[in-house]
């Protein structure tokens, strides 16, 4: 599932060590349209928060702007969404953090979650000319922002009596959407606690979008499968639901030495050969978002071969076995994740797996000091 575009060609611009980050449109479009599919009579917001999940708001729009809506976390990029021209729905997932964020809701013509009784508070004291849409969210067993059950129907009656907000909307989120019986336990506690409120319904996040798409959500929620991750990691993996690489990441060799029996490498000693080994060293390490609890074993392609790191990253570099590759040499591409060479594919979920991490952390975790290129269709 490499996307099509591929080019094998390096960013042209000046650049102090060979370590880079492409950033796919055409995936970007591709795993919002599988969204789409997914849940065909539902509206869909793309989720852009953590500046589109590590890829750039301003990168990520236009293949993204398909969406009915942007979904985020924070005023700073509700601002740049709008300063790209978009006109449409945009959510602030977790609503305002103080009082004042209200003026610039009302300005900008945000909608917002409400999750606790202060945010109520403020919408009652806030003065404003055109009333708000909110989201009412519902703790459900997530256990972390949300109304109680108990608590939601009260939030609501004060809620739908302000002059300061219009249309009420109702959601929740999945805590278990990838284990067996999550959805279904909690669908059922916000089916119970909001059986005959009206309003429209937003319930599924990527899991539940791709591993339940029968329930009923009239938006959902498409965070990290547009980036092209599986949610449901290590069950599924992102070919099995159809999504491709909205991100590559990858470096060169920059050296090559030759280790004898017994011979270690790096920090610490982690690694000691059991016979003699050739091993090359890549240029990234944790100072570039690279996993630094990334052990030997984490898989890496070498011009489009899977290998294998060895010990302990380093800040700027980190040992891989060449042995499945002897004819590496310093300038082989090093594929840390994403698309490699030959249409080869190393999934960020696999990386991540075995660094003990998520594929949405690694994303996330672009350094500043890391060149980023956007590669479009090729014509």
């Amino acid at each position: 599932h490499a996307p099509r575009l591929q080019r094998r060609v390096w960013d042209n611009r000046r650049m102090p060590r060979p370590i880079q980050a492409l950033i796919h449109l055409d995936a970007l479009a591709h795993n919002l349209a599988r969204a789409r599919a997914a849940a065909p009579d539902a509206r869909v917001w793309a989720v852009v928060k953590a500046d589109a999940y590590g890829h750039g708001i301003e990168r990520a729009y236009e293949p993204l702007r398909a969406a009915d809506g942007f979904a985020l976390l924070d005023l700073a990029e509700a601002e740049r969404v709008r300063a790209l021209g978009w006109r449409g729905p945009v959510l602030l997932l977790e609503g305002v953090f103080e009082a004042r964020d209200l003026e610039l809701c009302s300005r900008l013509n945000l909608w917002h979650v409400v999750h606790c009784e202060q945010q109520i508070d403020w919408l009652g004291a806030h003065k404003t000319h055109q009333p708000h849409r909110v989201f009412l969210k519902m703790n459900s067993g997530m256990n972390r922002l949300g109304f109680t059950a108990a608590a939601l129907r009260t939030a609501w009656v004060r809620l739908n009596a302000l002059p300061q907000v219009d249309e009420i909307s109702l959601m929740t989120h999945f805590a278990e959407a990838d284990t067996p019986g999550g959805v279904e336990r909690q669908m059922a506690a916000f089916d119970a606690a909001t059986r005959d409120l009206p309003g429209e319904r937003s319930v599924s996040n990527s899991a539940a979008l791709l591993g339940h798409p029968g329930l009923r959500s009239d938006w959902v929620r498409a965070g990290i499968q547009c980036y092209g991750s599986a949610p449901d990691h290590p069950q599924h993996d992102a070919a099995h639901w159809g999504l491709r690489p909205a991100m590559t990441r990858r470096t060169r060799l920059i050296a090559t030495q030759s280790l004898a029996t017994g011979e270690a490498v790096g920090y610490g000693g982690a690694f000691r050969a059991e016979a003699p080994m050739r091993i090359g060293i890549a240029a990234c390490g944790y100072a570039d978002g690279y996993p630094r609890h990334a052990g030997t074993g984490t898989p890496v392609l070498v011009d489009g071969v899977r290998c294998r790191t060895l010990g302990r990253v380093s800040m700027d570099m980190l040992a891989v076995d060449l042995t499945p590759v002897p004819a590496a040499a310093p300038g082989s591409e090093v594929t840390l994740w994403g698309c490699g060479p030959g249409g080869s594919v190393l999934p960020v979920d696999e990386v991540a797996h075995a660094a003990g991490t998520l594929g949405y952390e690694l994303m996330c975790a672009l350094a500043r000091r890391v060149p980023v290129t956007i590669t479009a269709p090729a014509d």
